[in-house]
């Protein structure tokens, strides 16, 4: 029993790359796969680098399981090599090699023989970083100085136009991190990757459970068209700002005017965010409470809450689809100014963010024909 929990047949690992691939989580492997817990999948996952490995094939040049065994039938017969390998259409060296390799005519067994050169083949190629110690050291040194794969790559290609033993592609370098059985680059290394990513994620992966998705969504797609063209005042967007030990701000911008407000938050579950946002939008007239555009981030979970309390509807946006919010995005860009990363945000008052949001509503904006969003906002409820 305890072995059958620990390895794999060749068809549960090639249930479970598939199902990596398609982007479900370790544990949703690990259930369909009846493994009672999930180090077995998540030891098979981490060693390659959340990368699957490629399928072994045998060389179209090798042997087949059939030759050998007329090879054994001839040897039993008593027929020389070269009347064997005419049978087989092979040179009489081949098959006194495989012959001589496995024992002998006397211990030549077909199924020992096509086992035993499964295995010899068996013999990975090292890849170019191994094998080339200039091209190692340039692409750790630039790595180290938090280049991506993708611009190392490309300032190879620029930097040595001449040389092709300096150049690589930017998969070669992400496997040689996070494939460590290849012991080329340094495990450290993946600390200076943007994303800081210890193995490869399928780009469909699940980033929820099935836990705590948020029902009833209305997808971005719904939107009214006068919100999409900016047209109607009105239409907001709207996210979290992170700082440190998971504290948090709601930012909110209206798509028309760029107007921006800023809402503290004591915790980041639903029923805090949408009870601090309803009481913010509560104190709008009512021609600037239209719509409200937010990712799918679970703080929302509640928007049914929000919907009631606001007459205000909630339209998500698309999975890993930031540009949906292109406003809003933007807006979080420019408060990095006033709040950086690594800030405490548990410190700042509601009246400093209200300083902070005065500030960027009296701020010409090139995208208004420099007007400043107050202004904006002004002659349109005027």
């Amino acid at each position: 029993m305890l072995t059958s929990r620990i390895w794999f047949t060749s068809g549960q690992k090639a249930e479970l790359w598939e199902r990596w691939k398609q982007g479900q989580s370790i544990s949703s492997i690990s259930r369909a796969l009846d493994r009672r817990n999930k180090s077995g999948v998540q030891r098979i996952v981490s060693f390659h680098g959340g990368i699957a490995p490629s399928a072994r094939r045998r060389s179209t040049s090798a042997l087949r399981l059939a030759e050998r065994e007329e090879i054994s039938r001839g040897m039993a017969a008593g027929l020389a090599i070269r009347a064997i390998a005419r049978r087989l259409g092979r040179s009489p060296s081949t098959v006194c090699r495989e012959i001589s390799r496995n024992g002998g005519a006397q211990a030549y067994r077909a199924i020992r023989a096509d086992k035993h050169a499964w295995e010899r083949a068996l013999r990975p190629k090292q890849c170019r970083l191994a094998r080339n110690g200039r091209l190692r050291w340039r692409v750790a040194q630039k790595l180290a100085m938090q280049w991506s794969p993708e611009q190392i790559a490309g300032w190879l290609r620029r930097q040595y136009p001449d040389d092709p033993n300096m150049r690589i592609s930017h998969e070669a370098i992400y496997r040689s991190l996070f494939i460590q059985s290849r012991g080329v680059l340094k495990k450290e290394l993946t600390a200076h990757l943007r994303t800081r990513r210890q193995m490869r994620l399928a780009k469909s992966a699940q980033t929820r459970t099935g836990q705590g998705q948020i029902l009833d969504m209305v997808s971005i797609r719904e939107r009214p068209a006068e919100a999409e063209d900016r047209a109607v005042p009105g239409h907001w967007e709207g996210d979290l700002l992170t700082g440190a030990n998971d504290t948090h701000i709601a930012t909110l911008v209206e798509r028309h005017s760029r107007f921006t407000m800023l809402v503290k938050l004591k915790k980041r579950d639903s029923a805090t965010v949408v009870a601090a946002l309803a009481q913010q939008i509560g104190k709008l007239p009512e021609a600037l409470r239209r719509s409200l555009t937010w990712d799918q981030g679970k703080e929302m979970a509640r928007h049914q809450s929000f919907t009631v309390a606001t007459d205000v509807q909630v339209y998500f946006c698309d999975p890993r689809s930031p540009w949906q919010r292109g406003s809003n995005e933007n807006t979080n860009g420019l408060l990095r100014q006033y709040f950086p990363r690594g800030t405490n945000l548990s410190h700042v008052s509601q009246a400093q963010l209200n300083a902070v949001a005065l500030r960027l509503n009296q701020r010409p904006r090139k995208t208004l024909d420099f007007e400043t969003p107050a202004d904006r906002l002004h002659k349109v409820l005027r």
